[in-house]
Order: C-alpha cells, then structure tokens, then sequence
C-alpha cells in the first residue's frame, strides 16, 4: 500500500542575524514493486532552495490565467486584449471583402450565362449533365457552329453587355477554329468491318473579326474546312476571347473590374455513338484597366480600407510576435524543468508533461497571423487591381478567420462549465481517429464495389467521387428513397446485388458504426465529468506544483488544461511536505 502523506513543521534554523529557509521536501510512493524516490530530508543549501523555488514560481505563473498573472505581478494581459481586438477587425475585413468578391463571383456566372445563350443555339437555360447541350444529327452541327461564327461577328450589335474583341498590340484576336480527326477510317457496320488509323490529325483556321466583318457565312461553308468527315470526326473546337468591364463595383464606391474571358466551345464526338456532346468553358480573368477616369470620392474610399487593412496587418504582426515569445519562453522554462528534474530525482520528465508547456492555442493563433497578414497583402494588391487572385485570398481570409473564432474557446477553457468540450475534444481525439481508420476501410470497399457494380446502372455511382458522396449522404441518412428508387432495373442479377449492396451498408454504418463513434464520444464526456468531480490524474508536472497552498487563485478543481496555481505565502516558509 501507498504510505500515508505526512504534514509535519520543522522550525527554521536560524543563523546570526537573519532566518534560515529549508527547502520543501517530498517522498513519493513509485508502486508496487518499486522503490521510493526520495527527496532530501535535510535541509539543502540556500543555492538549491533558490533555484527550485525560483522555478516553481516561474511554473506557477507561467500555468496561470490572464486575470491570475494580473492580480499576481499586475502584468497587463496584451494578447487577450489583441486578440478580442483581432476578432473584430479581422471579422470586419472578411465581410468588407466577402461583399467585393460577392459582386465578382456574380458577375462571372452572369456572362456564363449571357454566353451560353448567345453562342450555343437552342440552348435551353440549363446544362443537361456535364455539358451543355447536344445534337444528333449533322446538319445540327453545321448550324450551331456557323450560328456561333455569325453570333461572335455581331456580337457588338446583339450583346447587353460591355463586350470587345481582344486586342494584340495593334490588331484584334479572331476565333480560333481546330478539328480533330483519325487520319484514315473506312467503316462498314453492316458486315462488322474496320480500317482504321488511330494517329490524331489536327487542323486550325483563325478568322479575324475584320475577316468576318466583310465575308459572308455562306463563303465560309463552302470552304473545305468545313466539309466534315463524321466517321473519323473526334471534335471541333471554337475558342475566342472577349474583354468586359464590370460597373456594378461603382456603386459600392470601388474601382471598376476588367476582365479577359477565354470561351471555348466543344463538340464532342469521341464516342461515336450518334450524340455529339457540346461544352462550353468560359476562364475569367481579372486583368488591370488601363486610362481610368472616373470622378467622385471612389478613390478615396478606397484608400480608407486600404488603411484599414493596413491596421489588420500591424495587429497580426503584434499578435504573431507575442505569441512566438510566448513559445519561445514556454519552451525555455520546459528545458529548465527537464533538467531540474533530472538532475534532481534522476528521472526524465514524461511526455505529457512535456506538451503542457506546449500551449497549442499559440500555434493555432500563430498559424491565424500568418494567413491573415498573407492575405491582407493580397486583398490590397487586389483592392489596388495589381492582382487578381480572388480565391486564394478568399481561402486565406477564411480560414484564418476560422481560426481566430475557434481561438476564443481558449478563453472561455478557464471557466470550468465551458471547458468540457476543450477537454472531452481533447481526450476522445485519439480514439475517433483509430475507429475511423478501421471504418475508412470498410467505407472504401463498399465505394470500389459500389462503382464497378453499380456504376453502368445508377448516376451517383459513376465515379469514384460521387460514389463517396453518395454513401456519405446515405450514412446521415440523406436521399435514401431517391438512391433505391434510381436503379436501373436492366439486370434482375444487378437490381437484387443492389439492394443487398444498400441494406448492409445503410445497417452497418447507421446502426452500428455511427453508434459506436457517438459512444466512443459519450465515453470521454463521462469521463472528464467524473474527473472534473473527483480530480484529474496527477502527473509529476502536477505534484511538483503541488505542494504550494492554494488559498488565492486555485478556487476551482485542477484540470490538465489550466493549472491553476497561488501565491507564496510567507507562512508556508517552514513546511516539509512529505508525501
């Protein structure tokens, strides 16, 4: 059995003219089968005692609360008070940005649009899957390609939009015309007969809108070009580019955007299956506009968020080198307690303790300061139009703003009624890891099952991706009766595989994996409720700090996230702990 804790004073020994302090001493219990690590039960030199104590007051600061390090040494808690301030100016500069990139996600969706139906013929207003339309015979060819010739040489005349011609140097870009064909094929279906090349020819015209300007479509389908071979016709390709000028930025008192967008238009005919798929593809980018006049308080409205950002980025950069201090002491006082520790009970310190000093909400706000200033740097480059790069910046802005929010759970971790999710997060981590790598595995051969078996059957099983997707939906028990009910019923041997396939899954992942993985959950819950009531493990780092009264600052049960620490009292000068 475990000896007894002992309490015992001894009186101070005293020297001529001044009082004498031995150091706290402790004896600690190992196990069963163990022996005992002793501390000194005499008393040490002044050397040793300053040393220790001089550590264990480091570590009881280090380990305490803004508002316990105020009331101890009255030092100002700078990144707390940064940090709220970061919250609301980073959360300001996301939306103030959110707002301008809303306006340009807009705007090139609408002249997606706006060029589908100016360049596709019949075009319906809605893709029919992965493309946007199709033809099936060969006259519909020739027809929708002379009717997107005739619509790009009148495009000035028919457009709602502020549209141009691409300008190189001194002349306009044209529209580029490619086919790709075998370069022999003599087909006979009837008596199951092929003679085929499969090298790929490629041929290319460009017809310059001056061009087109003054020649008729009937010129151009009497050209030899265009006398297609549809039994080794792989695809044509029209690809042109246009400018615009999107004016809907002067409203909200910012600079206008000017934007090179390259559309290609695709027919299809790889699989020669008697439908030619047609995509449209359109890339919009944000280029800088050239001889800008425009009058009113744009451009100083502009230099007001400009300096806003600009204060965003001097907040970060305090935040960052606070923090990096913060870890960079933290780990300074780590080497320091190792090797106390060492030297004086001849043991390493375990590795739990050694993460306590890593404080990982520093990390994550570290991480948070860098994407911020990156991406402030970029919204203004943006905001000036030198760059154009909206969705790395809008990834970089977000995330760190993510980041930032979930920083604040720190602060609301020194409360004990909000620390439960901090801590139940923390101690079921591990174990939802290890289950979900066993479930991964499952999961995935129900997916590469799912679509060898069922893809030829079934659209949510076509490719891998949406197989993922589609299992994943059916686990939250989304979009079951949509997924039974779309089987193709072409094969009595496939249509009675897919519903054992949807059965089992559904039952296994429902009923008993997704189960599993909430009481894996429920378990750390429990656990920590019972810790929080009858205490937390204790590890060395804790003992050691224990042995220093509480009466001030500790007012609350210890948790492995705060070690909440007291002040040195002038009557715990002559205590021997023995323990």
């Amino acid at each position: 059995m475990s000896p007894a804790p002992l309490t015992e004073r001894v009186a101070a020994g005293r020297g001529p003219g001044k009082l004498r302090r031995p150091c706290i001493m402790a004896m600690q219990y190992l196990g069963k089968g163990k022996t005992l690590v002793t501390r000194s039960m005499m008393a040490q030199p002044d050397s040793d005692c300053k040393e220790e104590a001089s550590l264990k007051e480091d570590l009881k600061f280090y380990f305490m609360n803004p508002c316990e390090k105020y009331r101890a040494r009255h030092q100002i808690p700078w990144k707390l008070g940064l940090q709220i301030l970061k919250i609301v100016m980073v959360t300001t500069q996301l939306v103030l940005f959110g707002l301008s990139n809303q306006l340009v996600v807009s705007f090139k969706e609408e002249n997606t649009v706006a060029f589908k139906h100016l360049f596709l013929k019949n075009y319906s207003g809605v893709d029919e899957d992965d493309y946007s339309c199709s033809v099936y015979t060969q006259q519909d060819v020739y027809d929708s390609i002379f009717f997107a010739i005739n619509q790009y040489r009148q495009l000035k005349n028919i457009s709602l939009g502020i549209l141009g011609y691409e300008q190189d140097e001194d002349e306009l870009s044209g529209l580029q015309i490619c086919k790709q064909q075998y370069r022999k094929s003599r087909m006979f279906p009837s008596n199951d007969t092929l003679n085929i090349d499969s090298t790929i020819e490629t041929e290319c015209i460009l017809l310059e809108p001056q061009v087109l300007a003054v020649k008729e479509t009937s010129d151009l389908k009497n050209s030899s070009f265009f006398s297609l071979e549809f039994y080794r016709l792989i695809e044509v390709e029209l690809s042109f580019k246009l400018k615009g000028i999107d004016l809907q930025t002067i409203h909200t008192r910012e600079l206008p955007d000017c934007y090179a967008f390259q559309n290609t238009i695709t027919f299809n005919n790889r699989a020669h299956s008697g439908k030619m798929k047609i995509f449209f593809d359109t890339d919009a980018d944000i280029e800088e506009c050239k001889d800008l006049n425009i009058s009113g308080s744009i451009q100083k409205n502009t230099q007001y968020i400009l300096v806003f950002d600009g204060f965003v980025i001097v907040s970060c950069f305090a935040s960052l080198i606070l923090c990096t201090r913060s870890i960079v002491l933290a780990l300074k006082l780590q080497k320091r307690f190792v090797n106390f520790f060492l030297e004086k009970y001849k043991r390493h310190v375990g590795s739990a303790d050694r993460l306590e000093f890593i404080n990982g909400w520093y990390v994550l706000v570290i991480i948070s300061d860098i994407m911020t200033i990156i991406g402030s740097i970029m919204k203004m480059e943006i905001k000036a139009k030198n760059l154009a790069s909206y969705d790395v910046c809008s990834i970089l802005l977000g995330t760190s703003t993510l980041f930032v929010w979930v920083g604040v759970i720190r602060y609301l971790g020194y409360f004990q009624t909000y620390n439960v999710l901090i801590l139940t997060m923390q101690a079921s981590l591990p174990k939802v890891l290890r289950f979900c790598c066993c479930a991964g595995m499952i999961y995935l051969g129900y997916t590469f099952c799912g679509w060898i078996v069922l893809g030829p059957y079934h659209e949510k099983f076509e490719d891998l991706n949406t197989v993922a997707e589609c299992l994943f939906s059916l686990v939250n028990g989304d979009d079951m009766f949509a997924t039974f009910a779309q089987i193709q019923q072409k094969s009595t041997l496939v249509w009675l595989f897919s519903r054992l396939y949807l059965y089992s899954f559904i039952s296994l992942f429902i009923y008993m994996i997704l189960s599993l993985f909430i009481a894996l959950i429920t378990d750390s819950y429990d656990t920590i409720k019972k810790y929080q009531q009858s205490g937390f493990p204790v590890t060395d780092l804790h003992e050691f700090l224990k042995e220093c009264g509480n009466e001030e600052y500790s007012r609350g049960p210890r948790t492995s996230m705060s070690l909440c620490c007291c002040r040195r009292w002038k009557s715990d000068d002559d205590l021997i702990l023995i323990n």
